[in-house]
Order: C-alpha cells, then sequence, then structure tokens
C-alpha cells in the first residue's frame, strides 16, 4: 500500500472514534444514562472513603443526610404547586406564539415531559 492510503484508513479510523465517542456521549447524557440521582448511599460511600470516617462518623452523616433528604422532600412538596403553576404559565405564553403545526409538537413535547415528571415524583 501506498502512504496515502495509509493515510486514508488512520484519517477513517480516527473520524470513526470521534463520532462514534461523540454518538455515545450524546446517547447516555440525552438519555440520562450518565445524570446520577441524588444516592444517599453512593454519597456516603465517597465521604467513607475519601474522608476516612470510622463507622460513629459514618452513622451520624447518615442521619444528616437522611434528615436533609427529609426536609428537601417536605420543602418541594410544599412549593411544587408554584412551581407547576410557573411552568403552566410559561407553556401558555409559548402556545400563543405558536402556529398550529408547531403547536401540536410543542403539546407533544409537553406531554412526554410531564409523563417524565410523574415518573421522577412516583415513590
Amino acid at each position: 500500500m501506498t502512504r496515502r492510503a495509509y493515510f486514508y484508513f488512520v484519517l477513517t479510523f480516527l473520524l470513526g472514534v470521534i463520532v462514534g465517542g461523540a454518538g455515545l456521549f450524546y446517547y447516555g447524557w440525552y438519555f440520562g444514562h450518565w445524570r446520577h440521582e441524588f444516592d444517599q448511599n453512593r454519597i456516603i460511600h465517597h465521604m467513607k472513603r475519601d474522608l476516612n470516617l470510622d463507622d460513629s462518623q459514618v452513622q451520624k452523616l447518615t442521619e444528616i443526610i437522611q434528615e436533609s433528604s427529609r426536609k428537601r422532600k417536605e420543602l418541594e412538596q410544599k412549593n411544587q404547586p408554584q412551581f407547576d403553576a410557573l411552568r403552566n404559565e410559561t407553556q401558555d405564553q409559548i402556545r400563543q406564539i405558536l402556529n398550529p403545526e408547531q403547536l401540536a409538537k410543542f403539546n407533544e413535547h409537553v406531554r412526554i415531559s410531564n409523563e417524565r415528571m410523574k415518573k421522577q415524583r412516583a415513590p
């Protein structure tokens, strides 16, 4: 083979790696595989390992994180109607500027988004 053929072979291979990597990153990010939900056990494990916590510290840390999580959920539930009202108001304003074709697509996006939120809120 000539040098030119080797060059094109290597270039094709590198472009394949770049496009494949970008596609994998897009898939992982878009479909949520690389976005981590808050996981108490993961946080505790990392802190125990990184900070070299003893058992009594781990127990206290667990209690602190559980209490914080409980308070956060209460706060979310308390303020959820306000967030829902704001989201609905925003969506209504967006609907006013759309033509019928755009409106149908937007409503489908809203429906999918609402389904995702219901799944996330479900215990």
